[in-house]
């Protein structure tokens, strides 16, 4: 069977807003189901920012195909009542991409301080 390489992180990149912030909601590797990503990418923002639904199930489609989240069914047992949750979490392939895209984006800021466009911090 020929042994099958992942692509390189960087060939992703620039990542869209939404993949982004979901990779970062899914930093701590824990499944999430999609309700509580939406949460979890407001709270990291303190509100600023937030996906909506139909943003975010996108994105997941993407991701996973990309092989950047993987996704289950939720138990059969799920106390809500309705239709059976799915829920994500980040491969290790997406950890690398969320990395690849922090260093680029921390390379932009770097090159705004030294402009003077920003302050650096202290």
């Amino acid at each position: 069977m020929p042994n099958r390489r992942e692509p390189d992180p960087a060939s992703l990149l620039p990542l869209k807003q939404s993949i982004y912030r979901v990779l970062l909601a899914l930093a701590h590797g824990e499944w999430l189901h999609g309700y509580a990503i939406m949460q979890a990418v407001s709270d990291m923002t303190g509100g600023r920012d937030t996906i909506l639904p139909g943003t975010l199930y996108a994105a997941l489609a993407r991701m996973a195909d990309e092989g950047l989240v993987e996704a289950r069914e939720g138990p059969d047992d799920d106390p809500s009542g309705g239709p059976k949750r799915r829920y994500y979490r980040r491969t290790n392939f997406g950890l690398a991409v969320a990395r690849a895209e922090s260093e680029r984006l921390r390379a932009l800021l770097d090159i705004a301080v030294a402009q003077k466009i920003i302050g650096g911090r202290k």
